[in-house]
């Protein structure tokens, strides 16, 4: 099952209409894509993009550049989108402090809340963090001492240090097409020594497109060749490591086999 597990459908810099996207990520052999809203105040947007298609869910959250002009207080407003059925994860939320657009108070505070969303829905967290893997360890550790959440550390980047640290909190990691780029050696290598049934893949779209696409808006179909990379580094054929992400992935997104089956 190949998936690609974030991308942004609703994005201004998505090259073409999302459904023609959608299609054509079918057409690649994709079997499932989540789309991200990265403020509340996005979800109908995204909604009207995914509910027609059930091989296309979502999720909702308020990104850390956000946190200051949107970030949550309490989980109320989210937990209610929560309740949808195309909504399969919360997010993306976390840490950014690569760039300046949100105060680290508010961005503390609504990854915090989010945090406490999963821990009431079960639904998985997906995190985003740069320049801030400290907190980002210090935050999820602390909150999975009072109870336990399925997390996601999306478009890995980091380092091999805060790679352990969150394997061993039991994160799950999705590769983007960062890990194609000829330059990206140590983070392949930061993969190949992570537990391999929590490991998935992503393309961010319309960001961060893979190798030979490079330098284009990326699109959900472009995930393949994310997946062969990361076959790869494995050691395995494409087809395996296809069933084994999609295995990985259809374990932390629980309910998008529940949302199939309704």
């Amino acid at each position: 099952m190949l998936v690609d597990s974030h991308c942004h459908l609703d994005h201004e810099k998505i090259e073409g209409d999302p459904q023609e996207l959608i299609q054509r990520a079918r057409d690649a052999g994709v079997e499932h894509i989540v789309s991200i809203a990265t403020k509340l105040e996005n979800f109908a947007r995204v909604k009207a993009i995914v509910a027609p298609h059930p091989d296309v869910s979502m999720a909702v959250g308020v990104h850390p550049h956000s946190a200051g002009e949107a970030g949550l207080y309490d989980t109320k407003a989210l937990l209610e989108l929560c309740q949808d059925p195309d909504v399969v994860g919360i997010g993306e939320t976390g840490l950014d402090y690569f760039y300046d657009y949100g105060p680290v108070a508010d961005q503390k505070r609504n990854f915090e809340v989010h945090i406490e969303a999963s821990q009431e829905t079960g639904l998985p967290l997906i995190v985003h963090t740069r320049e801030a893997e400290d907190d980002t360890v210090e935050i999820i550790a602390r909150a999975k001492a009072r109870a336990d959440f399925p997390c996601l550390i999306h478009c890995f980047t980091g380092t091999s240090r805060f790679a352990q640290q969150c394997a061993d909190m039991g994160c799950y990691f999705s590769a983007s097409g960062v890990v194609t780029f000829k330059k990206s050696e140590e983070l392949r290598q930061t993969f190949a020594q992570l537990p391999l049934d929590r490991v998935i893949v992503e393309t961010d779209s319309p960001y961060l497109a893979p190798t030979p696409h490079r330098g284009k808006p990326n699109q959900p179909a472009y995930v393949a060749h994310t997946a062969a990379v990361m076959a790869a580094v494995f050691g395995m054929s494409s087809a395996d490591f296809i069933a084994q992400s999609g295995k990985n992935f259809l374990a932390l997104f629980s309910k998008v086999q529940a949302r199939a089956r309704m």
